[in-house]
């Protein structure tokens, strides 16, 4: 069960209360908040917690209280630490000395430092840790409202870090010349909670009453979208539904195009994605074409394809190659989205079925932390040994 507790920059509090038992620590400095969107940072610290001592600490929240963190255990055993302070100003500082209180309270153990977000070096430069690793999973300095100075972050956090890892091609290739020691760990897929949708699943209430054929999305519903495209498909395919789940952030909800065939129905637990999909005829990912998804390489995809539906994208680099490369997903611009679409809700032919299910079978989280796993304990034994 989750629980709230108030840690402070004493360190007064005892890491026992976590209910881990592993004699090496994991921080992960992180902008995403643990329950916004179920994606890579779960996934793999959800396995990293079978060996360390996983502390997540998010971006702060403000109230009228002296800086603390907020400390509640996740079903995977994480622990979720929530900075909390009393101001909107810059609070690097603060976050340092709470950091430092969580150090000491660790009795000197092992440590590793795990980054997604460079911004974190503002008050993590130069904390002892015996590795720091960067694992690289978008380019952030490309979305909306990115801090002037994060370029200037990632500078320094490749400069101190010991190994980096990218979350796709497009990301190593712009990564690899700017480190020694990179590492390509594309998205992952957990094969068995997607292959849920493969069977039939009851229909969630908010989706059952809406028509079909249904084409579905789940995600993130930002910058990244093609909101045009959106409008324009559910225009010219006014027989089928468009079922877009996710939150909205960084634009406007009256931005959203609105149609009788749209029905953006909000963010869902990730327990209760299968679900959704099992009753969708095919999935779609319309994504603009900027430099905000330049890099990007969507978690989703192989999740669509777990789940058996036939996915239509538009020409995002990382889904070209290898998917759309590969036959396993279509591509598709303004011009060919409507035959594209349409044709997704064709039945698939077997080589099609096999060929995902092929391809999905070298494609785990387990599989991918192992192997990063590996990589983090040969570095250590050579700083160790030096």
């Amino acid at each position: 069960m989750n629980t709230l507790v108030p840690f402070s920059k004493s360190g007064r509090v005892s890491v026992s209360q976590s209910a881990m038992t592993a004699q090496k620590a994991l921080l992960c400095f992180s902008h995403l908040r643990w329950d916004f969107v179920f994606q890579r940072p779960q996934h793999l610290l959800g396995h990293a917690a079978a060996f360390y001592r996983v502390f997540y600490i998010e971006e702060p929240e403000f109230a009228a209280a002296a800086p603390h963190f907020r400390m509640r255990i996740a079903a995977s055993g994480v622990t979720v630490l929530t900075p909390v302070f009393d101001h909107h100003t810059d609070h690097a500082h603060e976050m340092r000395a709470l950091v430092q209180g969580l150090q000491r309270s660790l009795g000197g153990m092992p440590q590793v430092h795990w980054f997604y977000t460079p911004m974190a070096m503002r008050f993590a430069r130069g904390l002892d840790c015996d590795l720091r690793v960067y694992d690289c999973m978008d380019e952030l300095s490309a979305f909306r409202f990115a801090p002037p100075d994060l370029a200037d972050m990632e500078r320094d956090l490749l400069a101190s870090a010991n190994l980096v890892f990218t979350g796709g091609q497009s990301l190593f290739a712009a990564k690899r010349d700017r480190h020694s020691d990179v590492h390509l760990f594309p998205s992952s897929v957990d094969v068995a909670h997607f292959g849920q949708a493969r069977d039939p699943l009851a229909d969630p209430a908010d989706q059952a009453g809406i028509a079909r054929p249904r084409i579905g999305y789940f995600g993130v519903i930002d910058e990244r979208m093609d909101l045009g495209l959106v409008d324009q498909s559910a225009r010219e395919m006014p027989d089928v539904q468009f079922v877009m789940l996710g939150p909205v952030a960084k634009i406007e909800p009256q931005d959203l195009p609105r149609h009788p065939n749209i029905h953006w129905l909000g963010r869902k637990e990730y327990a209760d994605l299968p679900a959704y999909i099992a009753n969708w005829q095919a999935a779609w990912m319309p994504f603009a074409l900027n430099e905000s998804t330049r890099f990007i390489s969507p978690t989703k995809t192989p999740e669509f394809l777990a789940a058996g539906r036939q996915v239509t994208s538009t020409a995002v680099t990382d889904v070209v190659s290898p998917y759309g490369d590969q036959g396993l997903v279509r591509i598709a611009d303004a011009s060919t989205i409507t035959r594209a679409l349409r044709d997704s809700l064709l039945p698939a032919t077997p080589d099609w079925h096999r060929a995902v299910d092929q391809k999905l079978t070298a494609m785990s989280w387990a599989d991918s932390w192992s192997r990063m796993q590996t990589l983090m304990v040969a570095r250590t034994r050579v700083m160790e040994s030096a």
